[in-house]
């Protein structure tokens, strides 16, 4: 090293201890040489092409799944639940049961109508053979016979009253002769109280009215035993189910919410500057977060009639129909909605980034040989992603966001994406 810096020397004139400032100086200026010529170098800046495709104008909210067709089945009577008979998500038929409560008291009013009935047909049945006149002319017998009794053991009562006066009969013989006024005194009542039960002319009407009386009671009776089953009020999937065993109910409280999945409703929201480029029968585009591989199709049924407020969002309520095939969509699910508002085909597009805004007006800078030149755009329709453009030709090469800033007629050095 030594030799080839005294070489170094003797060749250029120097002296040995001058050399090392020499070379020092020179490699300063080569560093700085290679700064200045790299900060002349364009920058890098993201480039994509103009192209022509079909573009379709979205509009995308979320929204919530619901039965398209529904019913809320019911509890009828009051009383605890003792049997559950279907569970969620299960297809049910119109008239299926699906719970059952507790009917005991319905069936022990049942068993006492029914007794009624029967002893109300016995009595019937009585009248017809004339049993009851029989045993009437029986009974005014009785009395007759009863009364004469009656007579005689008063009068015995009367004599030993007097005699009891007289010193001439003792307490015991009073009171036994008392005795046997009051037991023929009661047994006079007796016969007049069975002939009081015993039907005159009017019967044959009570015996009528008791087996109706009787019939209506049991048909009450039924009808609560039936109503102790729950049943599904329109085929279709129970949806909605949370009952257990031993669950109380009251009359009017909802047992199961039963739909028809194979076609369900989406509610969404839409915003308000939005509603414009929505309209019934444009096609809708259902995804769930549950289910990312599936898409389900339908379009748009009803557009909202009022504005109102979402939080801090003027909205409008759009309603959609969405074919459910496979039952796969179920009701509350939150899901995405894509209302194709709009298409064009064979459009140019660029992506909606690259477009920017200069003294109010839309344009993108386009590359002009190793230069950026501004052009103004006119926008059409467009996705969640690109816009359809007009001013441009496909192929163009348009500047992408980039955080170096553009000016018109700049160098660049562009890097296509």
């Amino acid at each position: 090293m030594a030799d080839l810096v005294r070489l170094l020397c003797e060749t250029i004139g120097v002296r040995p201890r001058l050399i090392l400032p020499v070379l020092l100086l020179a490699i300063a200026a080569g560093l700085t040489w290679s700064l200045v010529s790299w900060k002349k170098q364009p920058p890098e800046i993201p480039f994509t092409k103009v192209i022509r495709e079909t573009i379709v104008s979205s509009v995308t909210t979320n929204g919530k799944v619901e039965p398209f067709d529904w019913a809320s089945a019911r509890a009828e009577r009051s009383g605890p639940v003792v049997s559950i008979l279907t569970d969620r998500g299960k297809q049910v038929e119109q008239g299926a049961p699906l719970v059952e409560l507790d009917s005991s008291d319905a069936q022990a009013d049942l068993a006492t109508a029914q007794a009624r009935i029967a002893q109300a047909h016995a009595d019937l049945a009585m009248f017809e053979r004339g049993g009851r006149t029989t045993d009437l002319a029986d009974i005014s017998a009785s009395i007759a016979k009863a009364k004469l009794d009656l007579d005689a053991a008063q009068r015995d009562f009367d004599v030993n009253t007097r005699l009891e006066a007289k010193g001439a009969a003792t307490k015991s013989e009073v009171a036994a002769a008392k005795q046997r006024v009051d037991t023929a005194r009661l047994q006079m009542e007796s016969l007049a109280e069975k002939r009081k039960a015993l039907v005159v002319s009017s019967d044959r009407s009570a015996a009528l009215a008791r087996r109706q009386d009787g019939e209506a009671a049991a048909k009450l009776a039924d009808d609560r035993i039936k109503q102790s089953v729950v049943r599904a009020p329109i085929s279709g999937v129970v949806y909605q189910f949370d009952l257990k065993k031993g669950a109380y109910l009251n009359a009017g409280d909802i047992v199961a919410d039963i739909g028809k999945l194979d076609r369900v409703k989406v509610n969404v929201y839409v915003d308000e500057p939005d509603l414009g480029r929505v309209s019934r029968g444009q096609p809708v585009s259902i995804t769930w977060d549950a289910l990312p591989d599936r898409q389900w199709k339908g379009e748009v049924d009803k557009t909202p009639t009022e504005i109102e407020a979402l939080g801090s969002r003027q909205v409008g309520k759009v309603s959609c129909v969405i074919e459910n095939p496979g039952r796969d969509l179920l009701p509350g699910t939150n899901v995405t909605a894509e209302i194709h508002a709009e298409s064009a085909v064979n459009a140019l597009t660029i992506p909606r980034e690259a477009i920017r805004r200069e003294l109010g007006q839309a344009g993108v800078f386009v590359l002009s040989g190793d230069r950026v030149t501004w052009k103004r755009i006119t926008m059409g329709i467009g996705s969640t992603t690109r816009s359809q453009v007009e001013g441009l030709s496909e192929g163009d090469s348009i500047a992408l966001p980039t955080e170096k800033p553009l000016k018109e007629g700049m160098a660049v050095r562009p890097v296509y994406q």
